[in-house]
């Protein structure tokens, strides 16, 4: 009996049929020994995604491509790069900011922010132009030039920092602090901070390629030694107290210029005042010696004969009605003052006793 489409076999009593599974038949590819690309297939799946032949680079980063041990110069710019591996591999580099902060006494569990662009290192402690010690605080900010990363790695490494900006900062701290004595850092610390920077631009500068770009600089804190701080207290006091004293000089010739002045004022005022007076007096004795001049050039001889003539005549009737006058007479002949009632006088004369 043939089988049926379902895979069953008849053998006349239906009870007995059983079931065979259709048989799987492989590809013809693997038949003829085409296991062997599935297995190279395989292969390389594994490779791919076990050794990750690719690399991404993210912004503010690019990578060095190294070629059996020698560096590209051309670095790989953020995005998705595909190497070769064993033979090749990519450098990743941070190009973002970077800075460095000397602390005296570092925070305990103070450490670099997660993308490393942060460090603390420890004071520098220098020597005073008198040789005592003092202790600068101070932060750097910088970042790696990107198209000389490979020429950083290769000459300095990968702890390039250590090797180029800590050890230019330390010395620049030093020559400038050493030129001055401690006493003067305080007053000076503008001046000071400025030369540090332009010190620390200028031997970045010289290295070969230019591989650091500089950002930035603060001088954060200058320790000086304990007897310093004293000394400079003091003479801050007695600085205070020499400008208080200057002052109080200055504000007592102020007030004895101002009573001066107001003194010399009233006495130029009265000077004013008698001179205004002797003005005034001088003007009218000029004004009645004028007056007199002209009546006098007015006064004539005959004029004057024609008064006495006149006043002689009022003598005469005045004897007429009175002839126990007398009548006084001044000396060269003027004419006469001064008559008197001789009547009168023995009347007055009389009353008294």
């Amino acid at each position: 009996m043939p089988a049926d489409l379902n895979g069953w076999k008849g053998s006349g009593d239906n009870s007995q049929n059983k079931f065979e599974p259709p048989k799987f038949e492989p590809p013809k590819f693997i038949k003829n020994g085409g296991s062997t690309g599935l297995i190279i297939g395989a292969v390389l799946l594994l490779f791919i995604f076990l050794f990750k032949p690719w690399v991404i680079i993210n912004e503010g980063e690019v990578g060095i491509l190294s070629t059996t041990g020698k560096f590209s110069q051309k670095p790989l710019l953020p995005g998705l790069h595909f190497y070769v591996p064993v033979v090749q591999k990519v450098i990743v580099v941070d190009t973002k900011v970077h800075m460095i902060s000397y602390k005296r006494n570092p925070e305990i569990g103070t450490m670099p922010d997660r993308y490393g662009t942060i460090k603390v290192y420890p004071a520098i402690n220098v020597l005073d132009a008198r040789g005592l010690p003092i202790t600068v605080e101070l932060s750097v900010s910088y970042k790696l030039n990107p198209r000389q990363a490979a020429y950083v790695v290769k000459t300095y490494g990968l702890n390039w920092e250590d090797k180029i900006i800590n050890p230019i900062v330390r010395d620049v701290v030093r020559n400038v602090i050493g030129k001055y004595p401690a006493e003067e850092l305080p007053m000076k610390r503008n001046e000071i901070a400025a030369q540090i920077e332009n010190q620390i631009r200028e031997e970045l500068a010289k290295i070969p390629n230019q591989p650091i770009i500089f950002e930035s600089f603060q001088l954060r804190d200058i320790i000086l030694p304990e007897n310093i701080k004293r000394q400079i207290e003091r003479v801050q006091i007695a600085k205070q107290e020499a400008e208080r004293a200057k002052y109080e000089v200055l504000r007592a010739k102020q007030e004895a210029e101002k009573k001066a002045a107001i003194a010399r004022g009233i006495a130029e005022a009265k000077k004013i005042e008698a001179q205004g007076k002797a003005d005034a007096m001088l003007i009218e004795a000029n004004a009645q010696a004028k007056a007199n001049m002209i009546i006098g050039k007015s006064l004539s001889t005959e004029l004057l004969k024609l008064k006495q003539i006149e006043v002689q005549g009022k003598f005469n009737e005045a004897l007429k009605n009175n002839p126990n006058a007398k009548i006084f007479l001044t000396p060269g002949g003027v004419v006469p003052n001064l008559w008197m009632n001789v009547q009168d006088e023995k009347k007055a004369i009389s009353k008294g006793q």
